[in-house]
């Protein structure tokens, strides 16, 4: 059960709000989906993502704290976690969603995720939400130090590639979804090559993970000293 992994008891109304995707709204005529939650729990997570590496690395500066928090909240790091969570079997979906796949879909299991937090905020307080939210995003966090804290995912792509003489990376960036809830997806191109695909809530994001990803692929290429 849900509540037996997240250590709360979360009320059943409030849980089902935050698996309400709005194409399953639009089917029943339904006023309400989780894109409200959706939004709360975006802040609430970004907030402590935030707290906890100012908090880790007093000495880093945005540019180097920015990426690190990427890593941590972009939008595939935020669906395997709602993959090890099994939200995608709660998620009530339309039938054009469920047909398509939409409940194994990063974008809808961290659309998921998000509300999700935003309902463990509403019903239990920051403080709580905090500890919770710590417990989830700790094996990503983790991960995402062990790259390289800090880490410009696109300068040190670009750094590699001029070490392999290929050039400089460039990046193809799509975007779909509604103006207050576009999802970009990012593709490194190295020496015209496709590398690698990234996908997150902004482009910038999305060329950041797509960078990090090409940067893992490419860097045992580079001869031994």
């Amino acid at each position: 059960m849900l509540n037996d992994q997240l250590g709360v008891v979360i009320e059943p109304s409030l849980l089902e709000l935050a698996f309400t995707h709005r194409s399953y709204a639009y089917e029943s005529a339904s006023q309400e989906n989780n894109e409200r939650l959706e939004f709360l729990g975006d802040s609430v997570l970004g907030l402590i993502v935030t707290e906890e590496l100012y908090k880790r690395y007093p000495d880093f500066n945005e540019s180097r704290l920015s990426p690190l928090r990427s890593g941590v909240v972009n939008m595939r790091a935020l669906a395997d976690i709602a993959r090890d969570l099994e939200l995608g079997k709660y998620i009530r979906l339309g039938k054009g969603e469920e047909v398509t796949g939409g409940r194994d879909k990063n974008s809808l299991l961290a659309d998921a995720l998000e509300a999700l937090i935003g309902a463990i905020y509403l019903q239990c307080g920051f403080e709580i939400c905090t500890q919770i939210v710590r417990r989830l995003i700790a094996p990503t966090m983790d991960a995402a130090i062990a790259r390289g804290a800090g880490l410009d995912g696109k300068t040190s792509l670009q750094e590699l590639v001029v070490a392999l003489d290929r050039g400089v990376p460039e990046y193809v960036v799509s975007e779909e979804g509604p103006d207050h809830d576009k999802n970009f997806t990012a593709i490194a191109m190295v020496a015209g090559v496709a590398v690698s695909q990234g996908s997150g809530k902004s482009k910038r994001e999305a060329e950041q993970v797509a960078a990090r990803i090409a940067y893992e692929s490419l860097k045992n290429e580079l001869p031994l000293p």
